[in-house]
């Protein structure tokens, strides 16, 4: 396997003894895959991102884990390997890592579909990485330079276990500006690409992702298993998809027979491509779009009495740091009213969150109340979380929780 350039960096890493405070030493002990430089009480010698941190328990002065130094994050070191059992790590280790986070995936795979993420992060031992599947091409976010030096080996055991023809490289906005490697953002490594916009099928369904410049890998699969349930709802039915980016519930939701769909969000390009998603698949139902503010749009439609069937509010999120956590319950709250208010009698409202610093108790306690003032009875059909390709291994890893909620008016 012969890569299009020299992944190479120049400088290689090298093995750091470390001693942490004891509330670190628990943290490792736990299995947690973050290390703040606060918990750390000493290095050996001069660290540079990349390096192998080896943990040492400072009474007994044996190995508890291992992981990645990064010299620009204030989580300085990044847990690989806990010391429940010896390890090298090498290209081998890497491959086996790869190989028992995509045994994980093999029930998803037996359904109809063919995208899928393969590596999810620190919940799969590869903190700051990200490996999505997209039929033959797999698409790598990375996060940080901690895998410069190891990612030749670490992308071929990748494309061997997934069985891909091509390998497209993204950067996090810190890597496209970093001197210390000559990857570009959205470069094809390994393979070819006909077209920047690759077809892939989701539950029998068909749907296309921009790899080379979409956002994140080019499409959004933690809420699979959601839009496929919300297809399953919406046959003969009249469809909201609020914050419908590449119209994925819409797509399902006609796919299913849904008799009308509207999909609301604030880019256009994004509501082409939901267009264009729709047309991949048959569908005999009318699909409408709505370019603008979703809270005001959404207003909008209450002043002129529309009603939905199903109503579906994916927002992004609005919590990306602790200060904004109130602001982003205000603006759930917000949504929760508005889209009550969208949803006509019988119908069914699907509210969804991927702010991991709002928990999921806060959160679907605040769609309780908000509902519970509408004075319309409802009940709770199910809460759903996270698609089995996005296993959680630790609290912070845990982002994504939906509701749906039936009135019976």
């Amino acid at each position: 396997m012969e890569f299009k350039k020299q992944l190479k960096i120049s400088k290689l890493p090298k093995n750091i003894a470390v001693k942490l405070t004891a509330k670190g030493e628990h943290s490792v002990v736990r299995g947690h895959p973050w290390i703040f430089s606060n918990s750390i009480i000493k290095i050996n010698q001069d660290a540079n991102t990349g390096d192998l941190a080896i943990i040492f328990d400072k009474n007994k002065n044996r190995v508890i884990g291992i992981g990645l130094y990064d010299a620009k994050s204030p989580i300085r070191i990044k847990m690989i390997h806990n010391a429940e059992a010896k390890a090298t790590i090498n290209n081998e280790f890497f491959h086996q890592k790869i190989q028992h986070a995509f045994n994980k995936r093999v029930d998803l795979l037996r359904t109809e579909t063919n995208s899928y993420r393969l590596i999810y992060g620190e919940n799969d031992g590869f903190p700051s990485l990200i490996a999505d599947v997209y039929n033959k091409v797999l698409v790598i976010k990375l996060y940080s330079e901690i895998w410069l030096p190891y990612l030749e080996g670490i992308l071929k055991g990748l494309k061997e276990v997934s069985n891909t023809d091509t390998i497209v490289m993204r950067l996090s906005r810190s890597l496209q500006n970093s001197m210390n490697h000559s990857l570009k953002d959205g470069e094809v490594l390994f393979g070819n690409l006909d077209n920047d916009v690759v077809q892939f099928i989701e539950h029998g369904i068909k749907f296309s992702a921009n790899v080379i410049k979409g956002h994140k890998t080019g499409y959004f699969l933690d809420h699979r298993h959601n839009r496929k349930h919300v297809g399953e709802l919406s046959e003969n039915k009249k469809v909201l998809d609020v914050f419908s980016y590449a119209g994925g519930f819409s797509v399902h939701a006609l796919a299913n027979g849904a008799s009308e769909v509207t999909s609301l969000d604030i880019s256009k390009q994004a509501l082409q491509i939901a267009i264009d998603n729709g047309k991949l698949n048959s569908y005999s139902g009318v699909h409408k779009t709505i370019a603008g503010d979703a809270f005001e749009e959404m207003q909008k439609l209450i002043q002129r009495n529309k009603t939905f069937d199903v109503v579906v509010i994916d927002p992004p999120s609005f919590a990306k740091q602790k200060s904004e956590i109130d602001l982003a319950k205000k603006k759930y709250g917000q949504l929760a009213n508005l889209g009550a208010k969208l949803t006509s009698k019988n119908g069914i409202l699907v509210l969804a969150s991927c702010s991991s610093r709002v928990i999921e108790q806060s959160f679907f306690d605040l769609n309780l109340r908000v509902l519970n003032s509408q004075g319309r009875p409802f009940n709770i059909l199910k809460k759903t979380y996270h698609d089995s390709d996005h296993p959680i291994e630790f609290p912070e890893g845990a982002y994504l929780k939906c509701g749906y909620y039936h009135f019976r008016d």
